[in-house]
């Protein structure tokens, strides 16, 4: 049998389509590996920003944008200054003199330059004032961004678990 030019070409063209294509794939995945890596990182970098309730570490993670927030079970906090005074300074620092989030369960999403976690902590600490154990757990959704290249918080809304046991979906 004689191969025809047209034949070798098309040929040659499916092969380095397919090629292509894996390259792309796998392109794409170790793009999404690393941004999976450096979003844990920066979940690494909040839990011990809130175990030493540094301000200046949680500017390292945050955006420096008016539209950052937080919600959590206190209040409501806008622009990194706020979140910075109630949640690192006053929440964390004037609270408690001993602090330990411990973070686990981590589901991390991207999505181009945007993108989420999902998990659950564990959070232990001893209350200035009386050295009393303070101990809550709950579950945790933060939003991220890509700002010149590095994933910044955008948004984290907190809560403590539910009371009683959750009910299966329906």
């Amino acid at each position: 049998m004689r191969l025809r030019p047209q034949w070798i070409v098309a040929v040659l063209a499916i092969g380095l389509t397919e090629s292509a294509v894996g390259a792309a794939r796998q392109g794409a995945a170790s793009t999404a590996s690393a941004d999976e890596a450096a979003i844990r990182s920066v979940i690494a970098t909040y839990a011990k920003a809130v175990d030493t309730a540094d301000p200046n570490l949680a500017s390292t993670i945050w955006a420096d944008t008016p539209d950052v927030s937080f919600i959590h079970p206190r209040g409501h906090e806008h622009g990194l200054e706020a979140i910075k005074v109630a949640i690192y300074e006053q929440a964390m620092g004037q609270t408690f003199t001993e602090r330990r989030l411990t973070v686990k369960d981590v589901t991390v999403h991207c999505y181009g330059d945007s993108g989420w976690a999902e998990f659950y902590w564990d959070f232990a600490a001893k209350r200035r004032g009386d050295g009393s154990p303070a101990a809550t757990h709950g579950r945790e959704t933060q939003i991220y961004r890509k700002i010149k290249g590095e994933w910044r918080l955008v948004h984290v809304h907190y809560s403590a678990m539910p009371a009683a046991p959750e009910r299966p979906a329906s």
